[in-house]
This record gives structure tokens, C-alpha cells and sequence, in this order.
């Protein structure tokens, strides 16, 4: 099947570096090199690396935080926005969303206040990821990090201020950037809009996430092999789909190559995968109507094990430390535990 001619690929090339500037200052500045400037750290989590936590995850809205130190960024911001802004016309099934202000409420219980938000990530311009995009880069006086084919799509199709390209950064697949001391790389996914996943580093190790796609290319593969911590989608179980109240036209668009990705082929690209820096799986994006939790994790731990490898719960308790790998689902409606990942 195409895209999933994903073994034995390399990357000998080292593209240009593009780095941003945007500790105390509302504008990024592109540099040709920048130092990282040393500042009492204001994370009060434990640890010293990074730290992760899922606002919410599947097809009623998208948003993660992924942190240093030193602050961090928002990966989408598909969630519902403050109270004051709601319309009269609700969609039920996004009333168990967070909004805005309670991602950030529960944030802050974390140690996150808002002024560490540096920087938002955008994979697309679909409404479960850019919902509320405007309101959280006014919240956070911080900008929006996608490339100029997202925000091209994201002004024609949604409704969303055209001030947003104030506070856009422009960036380029394959090209790196860097927000405070986090290298992010940006890599096309393949959606049925323009869309991507995004690599992120940070002191040797590598979150990357890779959401919203049908199939595994070979440059998203690339990417998604390197990670210490994976990211993925699981947003569909092919029996559920098949059998499910979805009309043919809508099966036939989330099965394709530019739809979603099943839990089987997420689950066997991990297990084909696998090395010895893998610690964290997270599974992402999981369907309402076409998939549990059960079932994407029971999936991604069969593969795992297949292989003759140990599987933790993700839930950092004693008896699962010594596992091989964590695998933990990302809730739909609300906030996942808070990882101190390295």
C-alpha cells in the first residue's frame, strides 16, 4: 500500500536552521543563531525535563501542552472557547470539552501559568484543532507556528479573525526552528487538508507527534522512528468503522489515504519500530463512534508483545517501571494525567 514503504529510509541531509526569539517579547525575532538565555526556571512540576499533559483528544476537540523548565507550547487549540465567547447555537457533543479557561485553570494547578504558553503549534485546519486559536494566543500573548499553507486554509475555510496573521510565524517542513530551547521540526502529514506532525527536541529527546493522517509516508515514518516519545493516532477500529451507523461516503473518507489511521497499522508501525529510547506511546485522536480505549490499547499492546516486549500502563507505578515501553490513551472529553517524561 503506499505510504507504508516506511523501512530501511535515511536522511543524510541537515536542513538550515530557522531560530525564534520569544522570551519577553510579544513578536519573534528570526536570528541567524540564538543562545538560549539563562533564566530562573519558573516550572514548579518535578523533574528537569520535559513534561507533558493532554487537554483533550479525539474528534470533539484537540489541545497538548509539552513544556521545559523554562515554559512551553500548546499543541493545537481545538478546544472550546471561554464562556464569554459562546454563540447561542451549541453543539452537544462539544459540551463535554474543556474550554479555554479551564485547560488553563488545570494547567496551573500543574505549575503552568499562562505567560509560560511561549508559542502555539498548529497541524491543521480542521475545527477539533483550531477552535479556539484566537482567544489562547490572546491569552497567552504569544504567537501561532504553522505553515503558510495551514493559515492559507485556516483564513478560507474557518471562522476565525483575520487578525490571527499578526501573531503568525511562518514555518517550513523539514526546516527547524526553535522556540526557547525546544528544535521543532515540522513534517507533512498526509490529511485531506494541508496538514502536518511536528518533532520536537530538547536535550537529546525527541517528542514528535503525528495526528490526522491515513497513511505513514515515509518522511512522517522518518520522523515517528526516532521519538522517545510517540504521539500517534489510533483513531479508528476497522471492524467498528465497517459495522458502524456511518454512511458509506463518510467510511469510505476515514479509511482512505488522506482520512485517519487505523489502530492496527498505528499498532504495527510501532511494533516494526520499536528501539531501546522508545519510553512513552501515547495513543491520540481515538473516534467516538469507532473506537474505545480498550480496544487501541489492547491492539498497540498485542503488537508490542508480539515482539516479545514488556508493556506499562503509563501510570508510573512501581510495578510498571522496569516495562520495555508505556502505552497510555489520551481521554476524549477531558485532561490526561500529568507526565514528567525526561
Amino acid at each position: 500500500m503506499p505510504g507504508h514503504k516506511y523501512k530501511g529510509y535515511t536522511n543524510d541531509g541537515r536542513p538550515l536552521k530557522i531560530a525564534f526569539d520569544v522570551d519577553g517579547d510579544d513578536t519573534p525575532h528570526e536570528l541567524e543563531a540564538v543562545a538560549p538565555i539563562e533564566t530562573a526556571p519558573r516550572y514548579t512540576g518535578v523533574g528537569k525535563g520535559l513534561c507533558f499533559m493532554s487537554l483533550s483528544s479525539g474528534s470533539s476537540g484537540n489541545c497538548a501542552y509539552l513544556g521545559t523548565p523554562r515554559g512551553g507550547i500548546l499543541i493545537d487549540a481545538g478546544i472550546r472557547e471561554p464562556v464569554k465567547y459562546h454563540r447561542k447555537k451549541k453543539n452537544p457533543e462539544r459540551q463535554d470539552v474543556p474550554t479555554l479557561d479551564q485547560a488553563f485553570a488545570e494547567l496551573e494547578r500543574n505549575g503552568i501559568s499562562r505567560d509560560m504558553v511561549k508559542g502555539i503549534l498548529l497541524t491543521h485546519a480542521h475545527q477539533d484543532h483550531m477552535r479556539c486559536l484566537y482567544e489562547a494566543v490572546k491569552a497567552c500573548r504569544c504567537s501561532v507556528f504553522c505553515t503558510m499553507g495551514v493559515m492559507a486554509q485556516m483564513l478560507q475555510r474557518c471562522r476565525i479573525s483575520g487578525r490571527i496573521r499578526d501573531q503568525h510565524v511562518p514555518i517550513f517542513k523539514e526546516i527547524p526552528f526553535r522556540i526557547m530551547d525546544m528544535e521543532i521540526t515540522a513534517f507533512e502529514t498526509l490529511h485531506d487538508v494541508k496538514s502536518v506532525g511536528f518533532s520536537i527536541e530538547y536535550e537529546g529527546e525527541r517528542f514528535v507527534v503525528a495526528t490526522d493522517m491515513g497513511i505513514i509516508t515515509e518522511r512522517a515514518a522518518h520522523y515517528m522512528s526516532q521519538a522517545n516519545y510517540l504521539m500517534i493516532e489510533c483513531n479508528y477500529d476497522s471492524e467498528m468503522l465497517l459495522t458502524g451507523r456511518y454512511p458509506q461516503m463518510l467510511k469510505d473518507r476515514v479509511m482512505g489515504e488522506k482520512g485517519h489511521l487505523d489502530n492496527k497499522v498505528a499498532a504495527r508501525f510501532v511494533a516494526e519500530h520499536y528501539h531501546e529510547g522508545l519510553h512513552y506511546v501515547f495513543l491520540c485522536h481515538l473516534s467516538k463512534d469507532n473506537n474505545t480505549e480498550e480496544i487501541a490499547l489492547t491492539t498497540m499492546r498485542d503488537a508490542l508483545e508480539a515482539r516479545g516486549l514488556s508493556v506499562g500502563d503509563g501510570s508510573n507505578d512501581v510495578s510498571q517501571r522496569d516495562r520495555n515501553v508505556q502505552i497510555y490513551a489520551l481521554p476524549r472529553y477531558t485532561w490526561s494525567s500529568w507526565f514528567v517524561l525526561a
